[in-house]
C-alpha cells in the first residue's frame, strides 16, 4: 500500500515537475516583449506566492483542528483512567474492609 501511494506520489511530483518546465520554455519562447514577459513572470511570482501562503494557512488550520481534538481525546482518557483507579481504590476498600 505504501509503495503505492509513493509511486502516485512521485507520478505527480514529475507532472509538477514537467508542467513548470514545460511552462517556462513556453514563456521563453513566447512573442511578447522583455517587459511584457517580466510582468508576466512577476503576476505569475505573485499568484504562486498567494496560493502558497493560503495552502499554508489550510495547513495550519488542519494542524491546530487535530490537535484540539488530540488535547481532547486526551482529557477524555485521563478522565477515563482515573474514573478506573478510583473505581479499583473503592472495590480495594471495600474488599480490605471485609476482610477484616
Amino acid at each position: 500500500m505504501s509503495e503505492n501511494n509513493n509511486n502516485v506520489g512521485s507520478k505527480v511530483s514529475f507532472f509538477l515537475v514537467g508542467l513548470g518546465i514545460g511552462a517556462l520554455v513556453g514563456i521563453l519562447f513566447a512573442p511578447k516583449s522583455g517587459e511584457e514577459t517580466r510582468e508576466f513572470l512577476s503576476q505569475k511570482a505573485d499568484e504562486g506566492r498567494d496560493y502558497a501562503q493560503r495552502k499554508a494557512r489550510e495547513l495550519r488550520e488542519r494542524a491546530e483542528d487535530i490537535l484540539e481534538r488530540g488535547k481532547t481525546v486526551a482529557v477524555r482518557q485521563k478522565e477515563n483512567l482515573s474514573a478506573a483507579v478510583d473505581a479499583g481504590r473503592d472495590a480495594y476498600q471495600r474488599e480490605k474492609a471485609k476482610a477484616q
